[in-house]
């Protein structure tokens, strides 16, 4: 990762710059762990129990 920070007069870091590619990557990142937290909750399942519904539907 390249980062580059802004500073002001006194030195003091207020900002950051990124390549857009690196700043894309963090956003997704934060979009999956927003996901993760919003199923935590959920039941889990086996490999094997995934694997059967997946099947059955006919997308495996």
């Amino acid at each position: 990762m390249s980062t580059q920070f802004v500073v002001d007069e006194s030195g003091k870091k207020t900002g950051v710059i990124l390549k857009l590619e690196e700043y894309d990557e963090l956003l997704e990142d934060i979009h999956d762990l927003a996901i993760i937290a919003e199923r935590k909750d959920e039941t889990a399942i086996s490999f094997d129990e995934l694997k059967g519904k997946l099947k059955a539907d006919g997308l495996i």
